[in-house]
């Protein structure tokens, strides 16, 4: 592997690459270059043949890529092949909807357990796999006794640097945040945050601007007015 630093748009197209190739798996393909792979699901084939240059040498010349080969060597650089428990600090409705969804374990994470402060949900147990909700005055004694390493926060705004400093001080160094707040965290852990609002609040200024397209044609009309106002001159 190359010594340079990997991006994290990078390590997210390869976790986009993955799950292409487990399609491809599923579908019983041995084999695939990776301009089929490309036209197949919507990408980049030179992107592709440099997000994993960076990691070595993966392809044949005239055969392309082995399907099961490179979905075991992205697996394992993206560190999937142990496997990842995960605690969510918030038994609210995003909390709870987190628990509940089946798609984690597809990609080796088990959520493990479920934290809050409300005497209400203390101790109760949450959806199909009855993961348990635990009092979070005891963050730091479940996470060392269920082995957590990934957590999530899915708390209010005001509380989420109050819970990122018990989960660093548990020893937590990789943590998902949905609270909208930028957060503070000590060297040698990773914060990623999903904040749902920014996302919207994007795709309204896409719908408030003008489309490229209606931009382009304006520009094309003007072009052709030009032109043929030169023609009527000559």
């Amino acid at each position: 592997m190359k010594s340079e630093k990997i991006s994290e748009l990078t390590t997210a197209r390869l976790s986009v690459y993955l799950r292409c190739l487990n399609t491809l798996h599923e579908a019983g393909i041995k084999t695939i270059s990776s301009q089929a792979l490309a036209e197949q699901f919507n990408l980049n084939s030179a992107q592709i043949r440099k997000d994993l240059g960076y990691f070595g040498e993966f392809g044949v010349r005239g055969v392309g890529y082995y399907v099961d080969d490179l979905r075991d060597h992205i697996t394992k650089i993206l560190g999937l092949d142990s496997p990842h428990r995960v605690g969510i600090v918030g038994a609210g409705r995003l909390g709870t909807a987190l628990a509940n969804y089946n798609g984690f374990e597809r990609s080796n994470f088990t959520v493990a357990a479920l934290f809050d402060n409300d005497s209400q949900k203390i101790g109760k147990r949450i959806g199909d796999s009855r993961i348990l909700v635990h009092d979070a005055e005891k963050i730091a004694e479940v996470i060392r006794a269920e082995a957590i390493d990934v957590m999530v926060i899915a708390v209010p705004a005001k509380a989420a640097q109050k819970v990122l400093n018990q989960l660093m001080s548990a020893g937590i160094k990789a943590v998902l945040n949905f609270a909208p707040v930028s957060l503070n965290s000590r060297r040698g852990v990773k914060v990623k945050t999903v904040d749902l609002t920014t996302s919207l609040e994007s795709l309204s200024y896409f719908l408030a601007s003008p489309s490229s397209s209606a931009v382009t044609r304006a520009r094309r009309d003007a072009r052709d007015k030009e032109v043929s106002q030169k023609e009527q001159r000559i």
